[in-house]
This record gives C-alpha cells, structure tokens and sequence, in this order.
C-alpha cells in the first residue's frame, strides 16, 4: 500500500485527500519510481480547480515531477534499472498518471537521470521549469547574445530558469514582477533590470531599458490586460510567448501592435516540446551538462512534507513564493 493524493471534485486545496492504495506493477512501458520528492507546478493547481487544459476523470491523481529511486521496471524498458536516481519530465496527461504519492508508475519516456550534485529535492525542480524555456527561448526563438528578454512572473520557477538562461546565452533578462518586495531579490538571482508594474510605467521603463528598441522575446504566463502592454513594449518583429493563463480576466488581442510591428504571439505549452523526442533529447542534455556543471540551480522556495499537500497549494496559490515549492515523501 502506498500513500497517493486524489480528489474527488474541483475546487480550492481542500479537495486534496491522502489515501492508501495499492500500486500495480508497471505495466509495459513503465517504469515505477519509490518517490523522495515532488515539485509542484501552478499547472497543477489549475487542473485541481477544472481550470486546464484536460478537465479531471474522479477520482482524479495529480502530479507532473518527482524525483526518487527505481522501484521496478514494465517489460520493454531499456537503459535503466532498479536503484537508479530518477527524475520525471512531465509529458504525459493527468488523468492518467500523476507523481503525488510515496510510489508512483510513470511513462519511460516521462524519465530521466539527474546530475548527481543535485539533492532530491532540487532533482524534482528542474524540468519542467528549464525545459519550460529552453522550448520557448532557445529552441523556438533562437535567443542571441543581446537579445532583450522580458519576463512576466518572474519570481515563478520558470521565469527564473528564464533569467538562469538569458544569463547563460549573454542575453539580456528584464523581469517583471507586480511588487517591489521580489526586486531586490530578482537582482540577486540574475535580473539585469526589474520592472515593476504596479508601481511604474511599464511602457515607459522598458523603453528606457532597451533605448527604445523594444524586446525581441516576451515570455508571459499571465495574459489578460497586459497584453496590449506587452505588445507595445516588443521590438520590431518579435514574439510574445503566451504560455499561460494566470490572469482571471479577459486577454484583449493587440491588434494595432502586432500589425504595426509583425509580431508573433505564439501559444506555447511545455508538452508540444517534450512530446518530440529528438527535440526532448538534445534539451535533456544541454540542461543536464549545464545543471552538472553548475550554471543552472534551482531555487527552492520552500518544503512541506507530503502530509501537508493541502497547506502546499494553499502556498503555492498564495503569490508569496520565490523559486520551487517542494514536497517531500
């Protein structure tokens, strides 16, 4: 019997259920990871609230990264054993696997090895964050040297590992956060300029950065209203990644500014990317080389124990974090 959260209807972290069941073998194609630690993902609160892109089948599991110690492989595994430190890369649906519990199956190709100077829990904060802009900056958009980066949300895991690769490339990271509580800090972790857009002129802050050049790359997870800032601050033929919808509020589309300038908004997911294997492979091992040697590091936010998942979404919900929220088993 293993530890597992369900839940059985949509709604706030309350819904969240620790149970016991018993976990199947891996079938074909599987492989079964005794788990030390979980990432948890903004993703995963959405799906919990009916809010995704899948709608959840009762009772519903959860959980895209966990990293922990083979338990047992399905028949038709290759090139990993019992005993071997894993890692999980989410490209499979919710409602058919999910990673929150003390043993879980996974998809082989959702697996992956970590560098060994990673703890557990930094083991289970690195792919979907990294692979989440390695897809957009530097696979898709082609990130130069020079090239200006404006990152909404930048306090969130994935736009740390965008300001991590920006610096990594010779790019230039600007950060946009609503608050200046997070500037000091965003500096610290990379952020060549902090915007905040609550307290400035967006428009005008930007302008003055890149002297009036614009962006090249807009990485946004939020949506709604911002848009049209967003596009008005983009350079001459760039592209506005819409990565997400964390916004409540209707997106306006920008029209004037993407005919004026040829602009790009490109609706981007993780999964288009970890779902072409000979894409996932060539990121996997750039993010594994740079991870091992040092130039990637996850920040962690904060841990709770695996008892605690309804007070970990409840955080995870709250706005307050910097970096990863982590999970323990």
């Amino acid at each position: 019997m293993s530890k597992v959260v369900r839940f059985n209807q949509t709604g706030d972290p309350d819904v969240l259920q620790i149970v016991d069941e018993e976990v199947p073998p891996p079938a074909s194609g599987e492989i079964q990871i005794q788990v030390a630690a979980i990432g948890l993902n903004r993703a995963e609160a959405m799906f919990r609230r009916g809010q995704y892109l899948e709608a959840p089948d009762f009772p519903a599991r959860l959980g895209y990264e966990a990293a922990g110690t083979i338990k047992a492989v399905g028949e038709d595994v290759h090139g990993y054993k019992i005993g071997d430190a894993v890692s999980t890369i989410p490209n499979f649906p919710l409602n058919r696997y999910g990673v929150y519990g003390e043993v879980v199956n996974v998809p082989v190709t959702a697996v992956a090895f970590h560098p060994l100077n990673l703890s557990w829990e930094e083991a289970a904060a690195i792919w979907m964050q990294y692979l989440t802009a390695y897809g957009a900056l530097i696979d898709i958009a082609k990130m130069q040297p020079d090239d200006f980066v404006l990152i909404p949300a930048a306090s969130s895991s994935v736009g740390l590992a965008a300001i991590q690769l920006c610096n990594l490339v010779g790019a230039v990271p600007i950060a946009m956060t609503r608050h200046s509580d997070k500037k000091q800090e965003l500096l610290n972790q990379g952020a060549r300029h902090v915007v905040v857009s609550e307290e400035e002129d967006v428009i005008a802050a930007v302008e003055n950065i890149t002297e009036g050049q614009g962006v090249r790359i807009i990485f946004d997870p939020v949506g709604g209203p911002m848009l049209e800032t967003l596009a008005e601050v983009a350079a001459s033929h760039g592209i506005i990644f819409q990565y997400g919808a964390l916004s409540p509020e209707p997106t306006p589309f920008p029209l004037f500014s993407v005919l004026g300038k040829g602009l790009t908004i490109s609706g981007y997911t993780l999964f288009e990317f970890t779902q072409d294997q000979q894409q996932l492979k060539r990121a996997k091992d750039d993010i594994y080389g740079w991870l091992e040697g040092a130039q990637l590091k996850p920040l962690i936010a904060k841990t709770f124990s695996l008892d605690d998942i309804v007070e970990a979404h409840r955080y995870l919900e709250s706005n307050t974090q910097f970096g990863k929220i982590i999970v323990t088993v």
